[in-house]
């Protein structure tokens, strides 16, 4: 469809196609519906984020593995990557054409009923919008107007006119640099060491706390042991200055030492893109960039809403989705709408040794006032653990010693995200796993038995068969 003039009117308005993308489904063929997307179809997941991140990290677990083989007594190596074909393989054939794939349906045969505007957008009145296609400015007004335009990686102020790099823009390289100093310490920053030093790249890590500080203390200990042996490390510090050019950064640290590197990496958390919207025009509340909205996705002006990471406290894609599924039930049933979907989320960081976890820490659990009762089990403790050699792999769960609830389930090691899947179960359906340990089998000598021999290991007063 397309509307003339210099103002058109819609049903609806979608600022942002990630999971934004998603809203219109048969439910909308009766809409009027404008997507604003000055970037590529599918978002920060699809084009910088979850899915080409891991592809790489498959491709760097792959190559860990061959350098590391000598404890399963196997003489192999990793002799290095062609990074070409790594980029080629993830963006070229896969990734820039479900990208472009996506946009194309949207302008195509596919949507009548949906325009598509192509360059950035920002309020001038409530629900009124200024954006345009190609060349063309526009102003344009909804009905209902969603906003789903992400976040952005925080640059600090001494990277500024420097050839520094983020997420957004590391995995497409010409080339694999020698040497890459990482700024920061979280999942983006933990994720990329361990991808280009596995890949053959000597990296560098500054940050100026632990990492990945929000974990378990347990887990967090062992995997910054890991990390402080696996890269070189310069913790407790920050950056007071930069200089360099596209061959040769340095920075200089609060300490006056000095790191050289062919590439940096800033990894220091990521901005919501809502103080590039000019939400005040449009009567919408936000701190720092993030969106206000209530519980169901409503935000302070009536008849818009905000999903993903403009809004969430999650920027997660599968909360970014679930977000999506509410908000597109709350637009089409008013009368019955459903809370944002905030429970017991779990998230997972693919670096090495891989870490999932969902529900509260012992100490979170603690301070929650639970009878708390927490156990650690080594995956060098099973008999699949035994076949791997493994020695980093580790399970913690917290429970409630009175009732028998799950409240917090903690892996670190091989296939973390998929055997923390069966915790995730229990927590959400509040299952007894006093009942639920004995209720099913357990394959041996498969690696779940991690799990089997976690829950027994807690204080419970299990069933004695």
């Amino acid at each position: 469809m397309s509307h003339a003039g210099a103002c058109a009117h819609y049903d609806l308005i979608i600022v942002g196609a990630g999971s934004g993308n998603s809203i219109p489904t048969p439910e909308f063929d009766g809409y009027s519906i404008a997507i604003i997307e000055p970037g590529k179809f599918g978002g920060t997941c699809m084009n910088a984020g979850c899915i080409p991140t891991k592809m790489f990290v498959y491709a760097a677990d792959t190559a860990y593995n061959a350098a590391h083989s000598q404890r399963l007594g196997l003489e192999t190596s990793f002799s290095g990557a062609n990074w070409q074909d790594i980029t080629k393989r993830i963006f070229t054939n896969r990734i820039d054409i479900i990208a472009a794939g996506g946009e194309e349906y949207r302008r195509g045969e596919g949507s009548p009923n949906v325009d598509v505007y192509d360059r950035h957008a920002s309020f001038v009145a409530p629900k009124t919008l200024a954006t345009g296609q190609g060349g063309e400015s526009k102003i344009i007004s909804g009905e209902t107007i969603v906003l789903a335009a992400g976040a952005r990686p925080v640059v600090p102020e001494w990277a500024e006119g420097l050839p520094v790099h983020t997420s957004e823009d590391i995995m497409r390289l010409e080339k694999q640099p020698e040497s890459l100093t990482i700024v920061g310490g979280g999942f983006i920053a933990m994720e990329f060491a361990h991808v280009f030093q596995s890949l053959g790249t000597h990296v560098r890590i500054v940050n100026r706390s632990p990492f990945l500080r929000a974990l378990d203390r347990d887990i967090a200990d062992a995997f910054n042991d890991i990390a402080d042996s696996t890269y070189e490390v310069h913790k407790g510090r920050t950056v007071a200055s930069a200089s360099g050019d596209e061959g040769s950064i340095t920075l200089t640290l609060d300490d006056a030492s000095t790191i050289t590197s062919e590439s940096v990496l800033i990894a220091m958390g990521r901005q919501p893109n809502g103080d590039t919207l000019n939400l005040p025009a449009a009567g919408i509340e936000s701190v720092g960039g993030r969106v206000g909205v209530d519980k169901y996705g409503r935000t302070s002006a009536e008849g818009v809403w905000a999903l993903g990471d403009i809004s969430s406290p999650y920027q997660l894609k599968h909360v970014a989705n679930a977000e999506t599924r509410a908000v597109r039930h709350n637009i089409l049933h008013p009368e019955n709408m459903v809370a944002m979907p905030h429970d017991n989320v779990p998230f997972a960081v693919f670096t090495h040794p891989q870490i999932a976890t969902v529900g509260l820490s012992e100490q979170q659990a603690i301070d929650a006032g639970y009878d708390v009762t927490t156990k650690v089990q080594r995956y060098a403790d099973v008999a699949y653990g035994w076949a791997m050699e493994d020695s980093t792999g580790m399970a913690k769960l917290v429970a409630d010693r009175s009732t028998g609830r799950l409240l917090g389930a903690h892996y670190m090691g091989p296939q973390a995200p998929t055997l923390i899947q069966q915790l995730i179960t229990l927590i959400a359906h509040g299952i007894d796993l006093r009942e639920t340990v004995r209720a099913q089998y357990w394959i041996h000598p498969a690696l779940p038995e991690v799990t089997e021999n976690a829950i027994l290991g807690l204080d419970l007063d299990f069933p004695e068969f």
